[in-house]
Order: C-alpha cells, then sequence, then structure tokens
C-alpha cells in the first residue's frame, strides 16, 4: 500500500493503549487455535468460549501485522467477532461473501486458508489488502472502491436463481459506504429479488473520517432505539430488517446470523460495532487510524513521521486555501469522504468550518454540486485520489464540462509512484481526463509550479481546470514560473538542438537526467521542455522544434494508450520528425516495485538515452 494513502498516524504514550498485549498474556503465549484453523471448516468446530479465544489471538496477529507492515487497522479490528460469527454460521464458499471495499476483509482472510500471511512475516506480502479471487475462492471479486458489495451481490444471488442453485448470499458494507450512491441503487433493486439475499450492515458510526449526510440522523435513531423506531431507513427501501447492539459479541451475532440463514426474502442485519475494537489507540482516534503506516505497538507513535507543509502538497495546499478563505468569501472545499487528501486533516477542517463540506463517500454528487457551486458565483476546490476520480467521469464530462462551471480539481496520488494495489492505481487519469473538452489539465513539475498554477486557477472564470499535483514528492526550483502565467504555453527549460524532451509533470526530473544523459553518452545538447498543459499542444513551439530537431522524447507518468505522448506524435505525423513516447504500458498493476515496473517500461535514464541512440542511427542510414 503506498505511503501517499489516506495520511499518517498520531498517538502519545498511554497505558491503556496496548490492551491486546494485555490480553495475549492471559494466553500464555501459547496460541491454541488461530495456528489450526485452515479453513471455516475449523471455526465450526470451536465453542463459544473458544471462538472467543480465537477472536483475541486474531487481534493480536492483525495487530503485529499491522504494526510491522502497515494496512487498514480500525476497520478489520472492528469486524473480528462478526467474521468468526459469519464464518461458523454460514458454509463458505457455497455461501457468498461481498466485502464492500474490502477494508474489513483481514479477519475473513485468516479464517479462510491465508493465515500465514498474519502469522508469518516471511509471507506478509503475500495477501492482499483487499479481497482477492486469485489467493482463495471464498473470494469473488477484487474490490477496493466503495459502494459496490450490494450491486456485486445482487449479481451473485440473481444467477444464483436463474440457475437453480443453492446458497445464501451476503453483502457486507459499513455505514460510511453506504454513503455512495451505486449503495442505494443496490438497495433498490436487492428489494426486488424476492429471495435469500442478506446484507450484514456494518455500523461503526464512522466512514474514514466522521459520516457526513441526512441518513445518518436515521441510523443513529435506530442504534438509539435499539432498531425500533418507526423511521427506518432500510424499510422504507422494502427489506427486511434485524438490528443487533452487541455487534462485537460473538455468540450473539452467532444467534442472530442463525435466524437469518437461508431466509427466502431479502434482509439488512444492522450491527453495531467499535471500529478499532481492541487498541485504545484506534478506539479513541478513529479517523487517523482507519489505515496507517507501521507503528510502534506501545506507544502508537507511526514510524513514518507527518511532513510539514514545506515538504508536503497536502500540507501545502489545506495552508494555502485556508489562506485564500480569508480573502474570499466565496472559496469552499469539498471532499468524497476523504478529507485528508488535500491536508484538511480535523483542526483545519474546523477552521475552515462551513466552507469546507464532506458530501461522502460519493464522488459523481462531488462533481456535480461543485458544478452548482461555480455557476452560483462560488469557487469550488476539490482535492480527490486520482483512483476516485474515475467514479465521477460522467458527472465531470456532462455536469462540470459540458457547462463550462470553473471547477478546480486538484488530482492527488496520479502516479506511479502513488497507491499501488491493483484497484487504487492512479496511472490512468490522463487518458481519462485529458480528452474531455472544455476541461484544463495541467501538470505542475515543482512546488512553484504547482502554486502557480493553482493561484491561477482560482482567479479564471473561464474553464474547469484540473491540476495533476506531483506524486514524487515536493521539488523546489530556483527559477520561478512566469509572472503572467499562461497554461497554454510549454516552457523551454533549456534549449539545445537534435533531441527535444517533453517532461511531463512528476517525470520532468527524469527529463533533467535524460538531457544529461545524452550529453554524457552521445555530446548532444538535448532541448529541455517542461509541457505543462496535458489537454492541449503548444503547436507554435512544436512548430520551432522541426528546424533544428530529429527526435522529439515525450516522457509521462501514466498509461500510454490515449495519453499526452500520442498528442504530441500525432503532431509530427505527417512531418519527418521521430518521436519517441515513454510511459507506462497499459495493464492491471497490482503490488509493484516502482524501480522494476519503471525498468519494465525502459522508463530508466540508460535505457531512454539507447533509444535514442539508435533511432539516430537508425536516421543516418
Amino acid at each position: 500500500m503506498s505511503v501517499f494513502f489516506y495520511g499518517f498516524l498520531f498517538g502519545k504514550e498511554n497505558p491503556d493503549a496496548f490492551l491486546i498485549v494485555t490480553k495475549s498474556k492471559k494466553l500464555k503465549n501459547k496460541f491454541m487455535y488461530i495456528e489450526n484453523i485452515n479453513s471455516p471448516a475449523d471455526v465450526k468446530k470451536l465453542s463459544l468460549a473458544e471462538l472467543e479465544v480465537l477472536g483475541e489471538e486474531m487481534r493480536h496477529f492483525l495487530l503485529k501485522k499491522l504494526s510491522e507492515h502497515g494496512g487498514h487497522i480500525g476497520p478489520n479490528l472492528g469486524m473480528v467477532e462478526a467474521t468468526i460469527a459469519l464464518h461458523y454460521v454460514f458454509d463458505s464458499p457455497t455461501d457468498k461473501f461481498v466485502f464492500d471495499v474490502s477494508h474489513q476483509s483481514y479477519a475473513h482472510k485468516m479464517l479462510t486458508g491465508r493465515k500465514d500471511g498474519f502469522l508469518n512475516p516471511k509471507s506478509y506480502d503475500e495477501i492482499s489488502g483487499y479481497s482477492c479471487p486469485a489467493e482463495s475462492e471464498h473470494d469473488f471479486f477484487e474490490i477496493g472502491h466503495t459502494s459496490t458489495s450490494i450491486s456485486l451481490a445482487t449479481g451473485l444471488a440473481k444467477a444464483r436463481d436463474v440457475k437453480g442453485d443453492d446458497g445464501n448470499v451476503i453483502a457486507i458494507i459499513g455505514d460510511g459506504s453506504l454513503s455512495g450512491g451505486e449503495a442505494f441503487e443496490g438497495l433498490n433493486n436487492a428489494a426486488e429479488l424476492n429471495s435469500n439475499f442478506i446484507i450484514v450492515f456494518n455500523d461503526n458510526e464512522m466512514s474514514i473520517a466522521e459520516n457526513h449526510g441526512g441518513m445518518y440522523r436515521n441510523l443513529k435513531e435506530l442504534r438509539d432505539s435499539k432498531g425500533s423506531c418507526s423511521n427506518n431507513l432500510f424499510k422504507a427501501m422494502g427489506m427486511d430488517y434485524v438490528y443487533v447492539e452487541e455487534g462485537n459479541d460473538v455468540a450473539v451475532l452467532i444467534d442472530a446470523f442463525r435466524k437469518v440463514k437461508d431466509i427466502d426474502r431479502p434482509i439488512v442485519v444492522h450491527i453495531h460495532t467499535l471500529k478499532g475494537k481492541g487498541y485504545a489507540f484506534a478506539e479513541q482516534n478513529k479517523e487517523a487510524w482507519h489505515w496507517g503506516f507501521p507503528f510502534n505497538l506501545e506507544t502508537g507513535e507511526s514510524s513514518v513521521q507527518p511532513g510539514g507543509p514545506d515538504d508536503d502538497y497536502a500540507c501545502f495546499t489545506a495552508g494555502y486555501l485556508l489562506r485564500l478563505m480569508r480573502l474570499r468569501e466565496n472559496l469552499v472545499v469539498l471532499t468524497a469522504g476523504t478529507p485528508t487528501v488535500g491536508g484538511f486533516t480535523p483542526d483545519k477542517r474546523a477552521e475552515a468550518g462551513s466552507r469546507f463540506v464532506d458530501v461522502g463517500i460519493a464522488e459523481e454528487h462531488a462533481a456535480a454540486m461543485a458544478s452548482g457551486l461555480a455557476k452560483a458565483g462560488c469557487v469550488p476546490v476539490w482535492p480527490v485520489y486520482g483512483t476516485f476520480i474515475q467514479r465521477a467521469y460522467d458527472q465531470i464530462s456532462q455536469d462540470i464540462c459540458i457547462n463550462k462551471s470553473p471547477v478546480v480539481m486538484l488530482v492527488f496520488c496520479a502516479s506511479v509512484y502513488g497507491m499501488n494495489d491493483v484497484t487504487h492505481l492512479g496511472l490512468y487519469d490522463i487518458p481519462l481526463l485529458s480528452n474531455i473538452p472544455n476541461l484544463v489539465y495541467l501538470a505542475p513539475t515543482s512546488k512553484n509550479d504547482y502554486f502557480a498554477m493553482l493561484e491561477w486557477a482560482v482567479r479564471q472564470k473561464d474553464y474547469p481546470v484540473a491540476i495533476r499535483v506531483p506524486g514524487n514528492g515536493m521539488v523546489r526550483l530556483q527559477e520561478f514560473p512566469d509572472a503572467d502565467y499562461d497554461y497554454r504555453c510549454y516552457k523551454m527549460r533549456k534549449k539545445g538542438s537534435r533531441v527535444a524532451v517533453l517532461a511531463l509533470g512528476s517525470f520532468f526530473q527524469l527529463g533533467e537526467g535524460v538531457v544529461d544523459g545524452l550529453k554524457d553518452a552521445l555530446g548532444i545538447e538535448a532541448t529541455l521542455i517542461n509541457p505543462r498543459f496535458i489537454t492541449g499542444l503548444d503547436a507554435d513551439m512544436l512548430e520551432r522544434l522541426k528546424s533544428n530537431h530529429e527526435v522529439v522524447v515525450t516522457l509521462e507518468d501514466g498509461i500510454l494508450d490515449g495519453g499526452f505522448g500520442e498528442k504530441i506524435a500525432r503532431f509530427y505525423g505527417p512531418s519527418a520528425m521521430k518521436v519517441l513516447c515513454f510511459g507506462i504500458k497499459k495493464a492491471f498493476y497490482d503490488r509493484y516495485d516502482v524501480n522494476e515496473l519503471l525498468k519494465d517500461n525502459h522508463l530508466t535514464v540508460p535505457q531512454i538515452v539507447d533509444d535514442v541512440k539508435q533511432i539516430l542511427e537508425q536516421s543516418a542510414c
């Protein structure tokens, strides 16, 4: 999992924090059950008292791995008992579990033949952080984006009914995931199945951060009334309903699941759990412990310390936008359930007040709401992870760009240096966004570049603007951008001849290395250009290169197909100019090593220099 995901851990020493160790001492360091669990069938052999001990053992190993490896902490600690009870009652994989987002699937993996990925440090990296059919017959989908489980599970249930098969279908979804529109679409359709369909709704009163939206008032009503209040969201959607207050009591959960097993209609089992259960730091600061880097179990201190505003784009962005809010009453910052992506930690959200809007995990709504804000005269700024912006393509195209609404989107982790799980890749944004009419997509190379683009974007009123936040760390250049910023013009950083290197965004520093490599290896003083503008061409500069250049090299930190380099190649198509495009081959990559991925795609300085040398030699023949 990338170090860019979901912010940093914070914590101070607390004698209660290492709760799980205190409990595990009762076991006298003898793990009596987890080591013998090789399949769900082994879970069914245990007594209730033994299941409780199993839960303590699982938490011990979850925390041990998470403290050494990082990952999703709070969601998984809160689902231990529910997962044990599910596997005790149901018969996976005949009965099919679909975990929403997969943030809560670690315990499921431990009970389905993958315990070594949690017990044995040498096997930690063999197990992904998300459900994965390639790992086990007990997983049915690769799932990393939210609000999908009900929809996916309705498909499994419908196929079962059409084929005349047996078995229960269970969708497991959290209250944060329920804020996404697809979850409501799935609920709406699930009510019409008229056959076995079970939704286990895990309510821990949290999304990644706090929950937002009107439905959470009703969920509180349901919790306060132990599920008996007349106002019931799930019944209103046509579902039967059961409430379980003790969502971390394995015996109570077993009883509840037994009552709904093999039911002949759709039903919601609403379980109230504690996010981060068993580890005091995670219980007390649920947002910070949703996901984290490796940490010290006894103190809660992260092994990776957070950077300040001078070396982190998220912190810099939040600080800049907060200062701008004090000067401009019409600036509004939005997030779709990931507030820290733009540096808005709880203290900064409090400072922003009502001009920071968390719409829940609902990117489509965020995009459309931003368009409405812009049309009404506000300046909406939407920081968003590259992997999640995919979820709002239609709204960006239709609601924002057709309407030319001057929305500012700040796209984080759109880079090979970003998240590297297959479900969270940020490599596809350039083909996705740069081909939408009316959208200006910019790629800064440094803090200076980023600041100039951000200032221009919030001032202008003519275009929707997206800025691809650099993924290779905060780079500072001595040279400042033009005082009169013109996004349409490429910037020539070094004038040369024969070879021109157009190095986009995060790959600008790679371009500098290539220019130096060409001089060292071939004696060529190459031209170096910062294109800045992904969605268009500086035709004048490109035309001028024809006079004394033979080869143009494009470097882009993303997928080649449909990307920036192809636009340059198309421009030079009718001419004698040779164009070499370097980027990432179109594929789904999972848990890759950055250096290996770059090497596999000929994105190292020696490889690029050698390719240029070969094309020059061919041209000379």
